[in-house]
């Protein structure tokens, strides 16, 4: 954990406890190749050092694929995904165009639609799963009808779905990875919200424009909505957003070197 995700943390944990609720930990372990155990050990000492405590056992995405696999069988039998075995240079490719000239999205370039015509029955093991956007608006009808409540310092209030948006900035988004074998987060996340009760999502600005796909998907799944808060991020010296890879900002170095958690939370802007 870095200083953004203890920022994330805490600010979850205070929001939680103002309004007499719980604050939810959840591992996001689908991608087996970046997960291990004492990485996991470590989040939990990182956190209670903080002061936090959650309820237990921990929710843990790995056990979940069965529903995360009847989710996407749902949506097959409504002719709303596709298989794809396009790779990233396969879709610059067929944008015809540079990284960075190309048309971005949420969830990053916004797919082309090479492998759009293909069914489910075709799909081999090893290909992502898309969710085919132009057909799912078309399936749900007047989406303006799907709305959602914000809080943060960008854009509060209560927002709805856009058809345009929507097919045109968004795409079709991968619903399972083929990189992994498992769901994708859009949709691991939606159904987790669901079954842990979850009624507010704390996150960083970055994901904010991501809350439409969850509310999409929240729509198509007949799951209930949530409220959003998403934070400012934490960023370094050069206003750098801080990432995984940011090792010197990570929280087992500042307890290494004798800090308090009451200084890690003056570094954030807590105290």
């Amino acid at each position: 954990m870095h200083l953004g995700h203890a920022y994330s943390a805490l600010t979850a944990y205070h929001r939680a406890r103002a309004h007499d609720g719980l604050f939810l930990l959840r591992i996001e372990d689908g991608d087996i190749t970046r997960c291990r155990p004492e990485w996991e050990a470590l989040i939990y000492a990182d956190l209670r050092w903080l002061g936090l405590s959650w309820p237990e056992p921990v929710l843990h995405v790995t056990a979940r694929e069965d529903i995360y696999a009847s989710a996407l069988n749902r949506l097959e039998e409504l002719g709303l995904i596709y298989p794809c075995s396009c790779t990233r240079r396969d879709v610059m490719n067929a944008l015809s165009a540079p990284q960075e000239g190309a048309p971005m999205g949420p969830d990053g370039v916004i797919y082309p639609g090479t492998c759009r015509s293909r069914a489910m029955a075709s799909f081999r093991p090893g290909e992502a799963v898309r969710l085919n956007m132009q057909k799912t608006v078309e399936y749900l009808g007047d989406v303006t009808r799907f709305s959602w409540v914000e809080t943060g310092p960008d854009a509060p209030g209560t927002h709805r779905l856009s058809a345009r948006q929507l097919i045109h900035h968004v795409g079709d988004i991968v619903l399972a990875r083929k990189d992994i074998g498992t769901a994708a987060y859009h949709l691991s996340v939606v159904l987790d919200d669901a079954h842990q009760g979850v009624t507010e999502a704390v996150r960083g600005a970055d994901l904010r424009e991501a809350t439409q796909i969850h509310r999409l998907l929240q729509a198509l799944l007949d799951l209930p909505d949530i409220a959003y808060h998403h934070h400012a991020l934490i960023r370094d010296a050069e206003g750098i957003r801080l990432a995984k890879r940011a090792d010197a900002k990570a929280i087992s170095k500042f307890r290494e070197e004798g800090l308090s958690p009451e200084d890690v939370k003056m570094m954030i802007g807590l105290i």
